[in-house]
C-alpha cells in the first residue's frame, strides 16, 4: 500500500477530466488490493453544502438519504445535457430532482410507492397563487377520526383537517382522477406530518425523517410535559411550499415539466426494470439498503397510513438483508441489471458507507460485483465531512460509532 499527497492532480479515466483541484486542495490517493486486483482510493472533501447552494426544491426529509452535492458532482462531470440519469434505489428523488434541475433526462426507480409520491411532483413545480385558491376549495370537516388512535400526535381540529385531505387525496386517486395539483399536496402534505417544529402538523417529536411509534410519542408528551396544539393544515402546506419554491426561477419551472414530459418513474424491484432499454442510461448515481440497518416500516408508518399504503407489506418486498452473503446475492443481480441499462461509456455512481460500526466496508464488496456484471472499475471515491445533526441526534459521535463519509465506488461500461 502506498499513501501519496497531491496538491494537484487529475484522473483522466473518463471523457471528461472527473477530477481537478487547485493547488490549495489536497486529496489522499491510496491503492488498495480487493480480491487481487488493485484499487485506487481517492480521499478528500470533494463536495460539502458549503460549496454549492443546493436547490430549496430538495428539501424534502427522508431517513438516509444523501446531500444534493454528491450527485451534482457526478453528474456535472460525466454527463451533458439531455443526457440520462438513473436511480434505481429513488428514496426521497434528491438524484433525478438535481439532474433534473441541471437539464438532464431522468428515470427514478423503488419499490417502496413513497419514493413516486415525494419525487414526482417537484418535476410540477405549482404557481402559489392558482395552489393556493385550489387548496382553498378542498373541504375539511370538523370531528373526523383517524381509524388509529393519533390523539398522542395532533390536536383534535388538527386531525380532522388531516382525515379529511387524506379522503379526498385517496377518493380522487381511486378514480384515477389526481391532477397535479393534487400530487404537490399530497407531497408536502406526507412530509409535515410528523416534525419538531411548529412548522408540522404534529406537536413535537423527532425530525421528520422518520415518525416514532405512538407509545414513544405518549412518553415524549409525559417528558417534555406538552400536548397537541392545534395546526392549520392549509397555511402549513402552503408555507412549505413557498420554502421548496423559494430559488425556483421561472427558467427552471419550465425546464422541469418539460423533462416531466418524458421523465420514467417505476416502482419494481431494481433487479427486473425492464422498461428500460438496453445500452440506455449515461449515468447512475444511487445508494441501496444497507443490510438491514434503516427500518423503513417503523419509520415510515404515518406516511404510509396517511396514503393508504401498507408499509409492512412493503418493507417484505425491500432488501433488508441480515448478512453480507444475502445483500450481496441481491445486489450481484442489480448490478447485472445495471450493465444492461447502461450505454456504452456511461458511468455507476454507487455510494454505500461503513456498517456496524467500520467492520464492514460494503465497497470492497461492491468492486467485485460490478466487475462480475462487466464494468471497468475506475476508483473508490470518499468525501470525508463532519457529521450532520442527525447524526448526533442518533449518537454517532466519531469515527468509532459510525462514518463521516460518502463512499462511492465508481464504475465505466467500456
Amino acid at each position: 500500500m502506498f499513501l501519496n499527497y497531491l496538491e494537484k492532480f487529475e484522473l483522466k479515466n473518463t471523457s471528461k477530466t472527473l477530477f481537478s483541484f487547485e493547488d490549495n486542495h489536497k486529496t489522499i490517493i491510496k491503492s488498495k488490493e480487493i480480491n487481487n486486483k488493485n484499487v485506487l482510493y481517492y480521499i478528500n472533501e470533494f463536495w460539502t453544502s458549503k460549496q454549492r447552494q443546493a436547490s430549496s426544491l430538495h428539501e424534502i426529509s427522508y431517513r438516509a438519504c444523501f446531500k444534493p452535492q454528491l450527485p451534482h458532482f457526478f453528474i456535472e462531470k460525466l454527463t451533458n445535457e439531455k443526457d440520462v440519469v438513473y436511480d434505481p434505489f429513488l428514496g426521497r428523488g434528491t438524484t433525478i430532482i438535481e439532474a433534473a434541475l441541471m437539464n438532464r433526462q431522468v428515470i427514478g426507480n423503488d419499490i417502496n410507492p413513497l419514493s413516486k409520491i415525494l419525487a414526482e411532483p417537484r418535476l410540477l413545480v405549482p404557481d402559489y397563487n392558482k395552489l393556493a385558491d385550489y387548496l382553498k376549495k378542498i373541504t375539511f370537516y370538523k370531528n373526523l377520526k383517524a381509524d388509529i388512535d393519533l390523539s398522542m400526535f395532533y390536536h383534535p381540529d388538527t386531525e380532522s383537517e388531516i382525515v379529511s385531505l387524506r379522503n379526498f387525496i385517496l377518493e380522487k386517486e381511486k378514480n384515477n382522477e389526481l391532477n397535479n395539483f393534487d400530487k404537490w399536496i399530497r407531497m408536502v402534505a406526507t412530509n409535515r406530518l410528523t416534525g419538531h417544529s411548529k412548522g408540522f402538523f404534529s406537536v413535537y417529536t423527532m425530525p421528520p425523517n422518520q415518525a416514532v411509534l405512538p407509545e414513544r410519542q405518549v412518553k415524549i408528551n409525559e417528558k417534555r410535559n406538552q400536548k397537541p396544539e392545534y395546526r392549520n393544515v392549509k397555511e402549513l402546506i402552503l408555507r412549505k411550499t413557498k420554502s421548496l419554491i423559494r430559488n425556483i426561477t421561472h427558467e427552471q419551472q419550465i425546464r422541469l415539466k418539460t423533462i416531466y414530459e418524458t421523465a420514467l418513474f417505476l416502482n419494481k424491484d431494481a433487479r427486473e426494470t425492464n422498461e428500460i432499454p438496453d445500452n440506455f442510461v449515461q449515468l447512475t448515481v444511487t445508494s441501496p439498503p444497507f443490510l438491514n440497518i434503516v427500518q423503513y416500516a417503523k419509520d415510515n408508518w404515518l406516511r404510509g397510513w396517511f396514503n393508504g399504503i401498507d408499509i409492512d407489506e412493503i418493507e417484505k418486498k425491500i432488501t433488508m438483508s441480515k448478512t453480507i452473503e444475502e445483500w450481496t446475492n441481491v445486489m450481484q443481480k442489480v448490478f447485472d441489471e445495471l450493465y444492461r441499462i447502461t450505454k456504452k461509456g456511461g458511468f455507476v455512481a454507487f455510494e454505500v458507507g461503513e456498517v456496524r460500526n467500520g467492520k464492514i466496508k460494503l465497497e470492497e464488496y461492491v468492486v467485485q460485483l460490478g466487475l462480475n456484471s462487466g464494468f471497468n472499475l475506475l476508483c473508490v471515491i470518499i468525501n470525508e465531512q463532519e457529521f450532520t445533526k442527525t447524526a448526533n441526534i442518533w449518537g454517532i459521535k466519531n469515527n468509532n460509532k459510525g462514518t463521516n463519509s460518502n463512499r462511492i465506488v465508481l464504475f465505466k461500461k467500456e
